[in-house]
C-alpha cells in the first residue's frame, strides 16, 4: 500500500470512488507537468451528505469540520483517479473551502481546519498550504462546506524531488 493512504487509513479515512460530476465539469485536471486542480467537492459519504444546512444555524463547527473533513476525502479521491497514486504528491500548494453561513456566523476557519488538519496529518510538512475559507449564503444542494485544491506534483522519474 502506498505511503500517504497507509498514514490516511492509520487516521480511520479510507478513500471513497471518486465522487461523480453533477453538472458539465471534471472533478479535476492536471495541468502541465506538475500541477493538479481539484474541482470543488461536497461533504457526501456513500452518497449522502454528512450535514444539509448552514453553520452557525443549526450546524455546530464541530459538525463543519466532520464536513470538511469528509469534502477533503472526496477531494484526494478525486486527485488520487487523476493521478493514480498520492505518493505523486509534491505538496499541497491551496485549499479553497467554502462555508454555507447563517447570517452572523465568522467562524469559517475553525470549519475548514477539519480539511487542512487533514492534510497535514496525511502529507506533514508538505501538506501545509495557502488558504482561504470563505462564508456564502449558499451552496449546491444544502451542503454546508464545499472544498476546492490546487496540488503540485513530484516531476516524473524524479520521484524524490
Amino acid at each position: 500500500m502506498a505511503i500517504i493512504e497507509k498514514k490516511l487509513e492509520e487516521l480511520g479515512v479510507v478513500l471513497p470512488e471518486p465522487p461523480k460530476p453533477v453538472a458539465a465539469y471534471l472533478p479535476s485536471v492536471r495541468f502541465g507537468e506538475n500541477l493538479v486542480y481539484v474541482s470543488g467537492q461536497d461533504c457526501r459519504k456513500d452518497g449522502e451528505l454528512l450535514h444539509e444546512g448552514k453553520l452557525g444555524d443549526p450546524l455546530t463547527v464541530e459538525q463543519g469540520k466532520a464536513c470538511a473533513r469528509q469534502s477533503m476525502c472526496n477531494c484526494l479521491a478525486a486527485l488520487k483517479y487523476t493521478v493514480g497514486d498520492l505518493d505523486r504528491v509534491k505538496r499541497i500548494v491551496k485549499v479553497l473551502g467554502f462555508v454555507a453561513s447563517a447570517p452572523g456566523f465568522g467562524e469559517q476557519p475553525f470549519v475548514i481546519d477539519g480539511a487542512s488538519e487533514l492534510l497535514i496529518a496525511a502529507f506533514g510538512e508538505n501538506g501545509k498550504h495557502a488558504r482561504a475559507a470563505l462564508g456564502t449564503n449558499e451552496l449546491p444542494f444544502g451542503t454546508p462546506v464545499e472544498i476546492e485544491m490546487i496540488v503540485e506534483l513530484k516531476k516524473e522519474g524524479n520521484e524524490g524531488a
